[in-house]
């Protein structure tokens, strides 16, 4: 099963509001703060010996690229001046 059909009906709300690109970036950065927060759970269990209170290496590569995604994700479905959103 494909991305479009697993989150059509996402797909279609943000779509709806945002125009087809923006909208599937819109859905795309949902799926990856949904992915941020299972990872940064997942990182409460798994903590680095040599630093207390830090996640492994391992998990906060991954928080690391996910949040850089994010980052630019944003910077591209962002309206510019003078942009509507109608």
């Amino acid at each position: 099963m494909s991305a479009f059909d697993k989150h059509r009906d996402a797909l279609e709300i943000h779509e709806t509001m945002m125009g087809s690109p923006r909208g599937r970036l819109a859905v795309a950065l949902d799926l990856l703060t949904d992915a941020l927060a299972m990872v940064g759970q997942h990182g409460v269990y798994c903590q680095s010996t040599r630093m207390l209170g830090k996640p492994t290496l391992d998990i906060a590569y991954v928080i690391e690229q996910i949040t850089d995604a994010k980052e630019l994700l944003q910077s591209v479905i962002a309206p510019e001046k003078g942009d509507t959103l109608a």
